[in-house]
């Protein structure tokens, strides 16, 4: 029973790593992993520590923009499809990778399983591209894999048929649960956050990342001055893992030297998980963490005007702030100001992978 996993981005690797180990230990499916390139190196550890290789390592093509980006992808991996021939191709999410490998599928006749289907945000300008790619994706899928009931019920309005769609709770929370006990067994997985843990020097560790293409140089500059102020204003002292793209300048040039801020490159996931647990708040414009932090018990600031994950909202760890600091601040002093949440299984429970895969092999 072939089935071709599709992934190139660390989100994707994180989510799509419960379906992999939990197909693998059935013994009756052929999973193969075909890594697309988009970020050759982030999600890496993630699959040395699950001892997990890619079937198919595609490099990155070669792209001016996004365009090219996704044409180059749904050609490489629909080459790997040929030579494959897989009984159904699975794809995660929402980024370049998930809809070149559901198109290289669709153009080949082979069924779609797409996991963490119908989020929505009603805006296709934020976040974009992601939410025009996961509305295409749905239009071609045959397995439906929704996080939460409201995707469920996005989907349904969409005219999805009832018996395509399987809620199975969000797959970020099968790893998270994975990766806490290796941390908690191995804490030297999460070396690299140490230092960043240690330079809080008894203060308030406070998360920030930042990363979504919308957030233009006027929407950096905002967040930069929220992020100083609260530094500043609370006393407390903010580490922030800075996203690869070039915008992130912008940030640096703002931020560096502040003896309360610390900025890094990009860190390792187990690194990063070891931070979220050692962090006070986080500010951060990424669906994962709204829903890792969510599940730890960690009070979050989503630096976005608008979320697909209201989940976390309702569930009281998370608060829309937009690129606004005066809002950022004023949020900021009263989430310090209260304990801490009470980690919420909203986004699920960790067994997302089992009824994924229970799926696939029955209609397989």
């Amino acid at each position: 029973m072939p089935v071709l996993v599709v992934a190139g981005t660390r989100p994707e690797i994180i989510k799509l790593l419960p379906v992999m180990q939990t197909a693998r230990a059935r013994g009756d499916m052929a999973v193969e992993l075909c890594h697309s390139g988009q970020h050759a190196d982030l999600g890496r550890e993630i699959l040395n520590a699950a001892g997990v290789v890619p079937d198919h390592l595609l490099e990155r093509p070669q792209a001016r923009d996004t365009a090219a980006l996704l044409a180059g992808l749904q050609a490489n991996i629909g080459e790997v499809i040929n030579r494959m021939k897989p009984r159904a191709v699975v794809v995660q999410g929402d980024t370049a990778t998930t809809l070149a490998g559901a198109l290289a599928a669709f153009h080949r006749q082979i069924p779609i399983a797409h996991v963490e289907a119908g989020l929505r945000s009603h805006d296709l300008a934020s976040p974009w591209p992601e939410e025009g790619y996961r509305r295409m994706v749905s239009a071609i899928a045959r397995w439906h894999f929704t996080p939460t009931p409201a995707a469920t019920e996005a989907l349904r309005r969409e005219n999805v048929a009832q018996e395509a769609i399987t809620h199975t709770g969000n797959s970020v929370i099968d790893t998270l649960h994975w990766a806490v006990s290796r941390l908690d067994a191995e804490p030297a997985l999460g070396g690299e956050a140490a230092r960043l843990i240690e330079g809080a020097k008894g203060r308030n560790l406070v998360l920030a990342t930042v990363h979504r293409r919308e957030a233009d140089a006027q929407a950096l500059g905002r967040i930069a001055c929220g992020i100083r102020r609260l530094a500043e204003e609370t006393g407390c002292h903010v580490a922030m893992p800075l996203h690869p793209r070039a915008e992130s300048e912008i940030l640096s040039e703002a931020l560096s030297g502040h003896p309360q801020i610390a900025l890094t490159g990009p860190l390792a996931y187990f690194a990063f998980l070891q931070l979220m647990r050692a962090s006070r708040l986080i500010l951060t414009d990424s669906g994962g963490v709204q829903e890792e932090a969510a599940a730890l018990g960690r009070a979050t600031l989503v630096l976005r005007d608008v979320t697909e994950r209201p989940e976390a909202i309702a569930a009281g760890t998370a608060v829309l702030v937009g690129h606004d600091p005066d809002l950022m601040l004023a949020e900021a002093r009263a989430a310090l100001a209260r304990p801490l949440p009470a980690p919420s299984d909203v986004f699920g429970d960790g067994r997302a992978g089992q009824r994924i895969v229970e799926v696939l092999a029955r209609d397989l």
